[in-house]
């Protein structure tokens, strides 16, 4: 069976934030699980490029839009790069070859199947989330409940989308389990909004004289560009090859696959979308896993409000799978974290400087120097361990915590062997068995790295590479940069 995982794709107008690293990572996270268990995996990611809020940004700095968006998407590659994201592909929305095609080719599907209209509309409109809000959802002074700003009255003719004639086909495939919404509150979330009936969505905006042409013009239409919901959820089907000519990708990976997204975009995902392919006569998705959101002061972090966290700087400090490994072990995607400084210091040290760091490093000085025969661990997998049912179950759930928690749980075992046994001075007494202990705590710590690839990439590597070559580190596996 293939495994399929994409992220959603993020607004580059301005530098990556931990939100963007969470999501990104929660799905290399699954990735590399699947393929550790020897399946074909495929991992999506990319940016949002035709949007207002990119359009905002370039006018504010008096440069063309293309140099802004390159000099912007660079940071999301260099973030992603150093974190050691496995992405199959990286999916921009301005590629004319890769991704406008599958767009145009939805819109043309919707035209065939009646389900595009024109009219006039009159609405608030939050450039932050790109999406029309109503006065009830707004906070006191009329803010934008996310982005605390002043949303903009937009009043123009526009093509809309028949979502209200796919309201019943959408509860169906939710309540049959057909299109799967994790976690069970996140569904049960969705299936509520449901009972109030869908209103049409807009699906284009009108191109206003004197901006500078930006977005995919809606197909004999030019006056108009296709809006967010045509455009960016596309994507996830343009890349693999849908509109274009080789549509291998899309018949291996499309539908069987995991929408990986943050509950502030749970009902663009798992209503809007569905009811777009269904008149585009493609499959609904498989699954829709909605995480929470980091929360920084009590809130949602947003480039808007300025509460947000810079990644980069936390991976300056104490190297980038110490963000990786915080993310698996400290934080659940069923809920909304706090991160704080202090938390994500003391997390390092337990479970990295003074966890398996700290055990690798004193059972391969005992292993190097005590000249251990471990025998030949090179085919031993992961599978063969006795902890892979459970983790992997943990894994088949999208409960990460769990899984890391299996690893370090082995890690500390293994610790509290070498307390118990204490072949260090065993060494002097009964040699043999020192050896014979060390050779076993070998055994172990190579097994922590094993089920340590999905989570921790490079240190599972590197102790799999001491190990295999009986090699002692010349320098701690975690170490803080001060």
């Amino acid at each position: 069976m293939s495994f399929y995982v994409t992220t959603p794709i993020y607004y580059p107008n301005g530098a990556p934030h931990l939100g963007h690293a969470y999501t990104t990572v929660i799905a290399d996270f699954l990735a590399r699980y699947h393929r550790l268990k020897g399946e074909p995996t495929y991992l999506l990611t990319g940016t949002d490029e035709n949007s207002q809020k990119v359009l905002q940004e370039a006018k504010k700095q008096g440069r063309p839009v293309a140099d802004v968006l390159n000099e912007n998407v660079a940071t999301f590659h260099a973030l992603f790069d150093t974190l050691g994201i496995s992405y199959d592909q990286f999916i921009r929305t301005s590629d004319k070859d890769a991704h406008w095609p599958g767009a145009l080719e939805l819109w043309n599907r919707l035209v065939a199947s009646g389900d595009l209209y024109k009219k006039k509309y009159k609405g608030l409109y939050c450039v932050g989330s790109e999406s029309f809000v109503t006065e009830k959802d707004l906070r006191p002074g009329g803010l934008c409940p996310d982005h605390d700003e002043q949303p903009i009255e937009v009043e123009e003719e526009n093509w809309f989308f028949k979502l209200s004639k796919y309201q019943s086909f959408i509860v169906d495939e939710i309540s049959s389990g057909r299109f799967e919404i994790l976690p069970e509150s996140r569904r049960n979330e969705t299936l509520s909004f449901l009972k109030e009936p869908l209103e049409d969505i807009s699906f284009s905006r009108v191109q206003k004289e004197g901006e500078e042409p930006w977005g995919i013009p809606v197909p004999n239409d030019p006056s108009q560009t296709m809006y967010v919901w045509c455009d960016a959820l596309t994507n996830y089907i343009s890349a693999l090859g849908f509109g274009r000519s080789d549509v291998s990708l899309f018949e291996k990976f499309w539908p069987v696959v995991t929408h990986i997204v943050g509950k502030d975009i749970l009902r663009f995902h798992a209503i809007y979308w569905p009811a777009m392919l269904k008149a585009a006569n493609l499959a609904a998705p498989k699954r829709l896993f909605v995480h929470g959101l980091i929360t920084s002061g009590g809130r949602k972090m947003s480039k808007s409000i300025g509460n947000v966290i810079d990644p980069q700087a936390l991976i300056n400090d104490f190297g980038p799978e110490a963000l990786r490994a915080f993310f698996a072990k400290e934080m659940s995607a069923f809920e909304d974290p706090e991160m704080t400084p202090e938390a994500f210091a003391a997390a390092y040290n337990a479970n990295l400087a003074n966890g398996i760091g700290n055990l690798v490093s004193r059972a391969m000085k005992m292993a190097t120097s005590y000249e251990v025969d471990c025998g030949d661990l090179s085919g031993v997998k992961a599978q063969d361990l006795p902890e892979w049912p459970a983790y992997s179950a943990a894994f088949e759930a999208f409960d990460v915590p769990k899984a890391a928690a299996i690893v370090w749980a082995k890690a500390a075992a293994a610790d509290r062997f070498v307390e118990e046994t204490q072949p260090f001075k065993a060494i002097k007494t009964d040699p043999n068995k020192a050896k014979s202990d060390v050779a076993h705590l070998v055994r172990e710590v190579y097994g922590v790295a094993l089920l340590l690839e999905p989570i921790l990439p490079n240190a599972s590597a590197k102790i799999r590479d001491l190990v295999l070559s009986r090699r002692a580190p010349s320098a701690p596996l975690f170490a803080r940069k001060d």
